[in-house]
């Protein structure tokens, strides 16, 4: 019948923009995962960002002093002797050394030892057999550096290493020390670990009185070996990969 023909014309209607509706919805799903593919980043492309490091302002922290403190050498070539002494007993010396940053102006600043007129070191020294190495860094750090009694604990310093930023090899019992083992030294005679050390907020430091602490910035340091030495000259370099917040 006339109204079977139109039914069926009307289904096959329905059906055809049925069709087309999938078709379409088909295009835009397609549409739809190449603007998801387009927008997702290849791997190889993927951002690494640097470690973030709060600085505090050095106007923030307290600086007083306390009994003198002897080195135990008076001279390299001393201190390499006696190391040489020591190494039939002990085997290789192991040191640790802290970096403690602060910044002024916002600028980031090195926190240096100084002896005499023109010899700096990090705060830090000689680990004792069998010690571990963050007791021993804490340690050193307390005696370079730690108030000897204060009346409010909360203003001691805590030392909190957070990176091993270098690490120095000394292969004979001479003043060089390389940032890696030269391939014909089987027995390197020290090694010297550098960490940086995460300060609090606010907190006081005790200088002994024969020593100064200076706050050096990181560009007077920069290819300065001159001066500063090998180690304290690379400091710039290897603190480069760290993102310093100045707060």
């Amino acid at each position: 019948s006339a109204m079977d023909v139109d039914s069926q014309n009307d289904n096959q209607s329905g059906t055809n923009d049925q069709i087309s509706l999938d078709d379409h919805d088909l295009d835009n799903t397609e549409t739809t995962t190449e603007i998801q593919q387009a927008s997702t980043p290849s791997p190889s492309f993927r951002i690494i960002s640097r470690p973030v490091i709060n600085l505090y302002d050095i106007e923030n922290y307290t600086f007083g002093s306390k009994e003198t403190k002897y080195e135990k050498d008076s001279s390299v070539a001393d201190r390499l002797k006696r190391m040489g002494e020591r190494y039939q007993d002990e085997g290789r010396r192991r040191s640790v050394e802290g970096i403690i940053l602060v910044h002024k102006h916002n600028i980031p600043h090195i926190l240096l030892l100084q002896i005499g007129n023109t010899y700096f070191k990090l705060p830090g020294g000689k680990l004792k057999p069998y010690e571990a190495e963050i007791e021993g860094l804490k340690r050193k750090m307390n005696n370079n550096l730690a108030p000897v009694d204060l009346d409010d604990e909360s203003m001691y310093p805590t030392w909190e290493p957070t990176d091993i930023v270098s690490v120095w090899w000394r292969p004979n019992f001479e003043s060089w020390m390389y940032p890696y083992i030269p391939p014909h030294v089987s027995k390197p005679k020290e090694c010297k670990k550098i960490f940086l050390i995460k300060l609090p907020e606010k907190c006081v430091f005790a200088v002994p009185k024969n020593l100064e602490l200076l706050a050096v910035p990181l560009y007077s340091l920069y290819d300065n070996p001159k001066n500063y030495g090998t180690i304290i000259s690379s400091l710039p370099q290897s603190l480069s990969r760290f993102d310093f917040v100045c707060l």
